[in-house]
């Protein structure tokens, strides 16, 4: 698929995963990896792509909550933007997750954009309810939302993808390999970032052992990550268990 196909699809991509459709698969269309796999399979590098993918999956591991319903970065736009782009000049993961991290700020700012303009179909399924016009309130409620969150996401994107490969290529053979070096340590650390705002979250004294668990057969003992996370499954299903028992009891 060439630049012209890829920019189609992941702008599409970008726009169906943010459009929330009976909000059951958006949160994980949202994640870095499922448009990874779109990006890979568009572009035909899987592996690459789900590489660069992983990567920023880290850094946004630890945006879990939405307080007051604003999101500090938007992983979804960073992702359909910055793998595509780093697949069709080669860049390495490091690169590109330093270049996603930009994009994931400019989803936050075009999120607001889109709430701002979609405040005026609110007022207007006010008035389809008064005259109980259900398929009004509908259109209000969803297509509407729909067409203007197209408007908004699908043309940037595309531009993204469809010019961005011909900027960046030009960047890289201008920037010195000294700074092209700066930048890939900063996406090497942007992970462990990821990793600090999860403990954050889950930094709760009596959760700490299992952290710890974890890190240590990983780190000492050689475990495979998908075997550690069957083990950490059982073990909270397990706590899960013990617990509703002692509800019961």
């Amino acid at each position: 698929m060439g630049v012209l196909g890829v920019s189609i699809t992941m702008g599409l991509y970008y726009w169906f995963a943010r459009l929330r459709f009976g909000y059951t698969f958006s949160g994980m269309l949202s994640q870095p990896l499922c448009a990874a796999m779109v990006a890979g399979l568009a572009t035909g590098k899987i592996a690459e792509a789900m590489t660069i993918g992983a990567g920023i999956q880290l850094v946004y591991l630890g945006v879990t909550s939405t307080p007051g319903g604003n999101v500090p970065s938007d992983p979804a736009l960073a992702s359909a933007i910055a793998i595509p782009i780093a697949l069709g000049v080669g860049m390495n993961a490091e690169a590109a997750i330093a270049l996603a991290v930009p994009f994931g700020v400019l989803g936050v700012f075009m999120d607001q954009i889109r709430r701002t303009v979609n405040a005026t179909f609110v007022h207007m399924a006010d008035k389809y309810a008064e005259s109980l016009n259900y398929k009004g309130i509908y259109r209000a409620a969803f297509l509407y939302p729909a067409l203007v969150g197209f408007l908004l996401r699908f043309p940037l994107v595309f531009a993204g993808n469809f010019f961005g490969q011909s900027v960046v290529t030009t960047l890289l053979d201008i920037i010195p390999e000294k700074l092209m070096h700066g930048f890939e340590v900063m996406g090497g650390l942007l992970p462990a970032l990821g990793f600090a705002l999860t403990i954050m979250v889950i930094g709760k004294k009596t959760l700490i052992p299992y952290f710890l668990i974890g890190f240590v057969a990983v780190m000492y003992f050689g475990a495979e990550v998908m075997a550690v996370a069957v083990i950490g499954t059982c073990i909270a299903f397990l706590v899960r268990n013990n617990a509703l028992k002692e509800g019961e009891a």
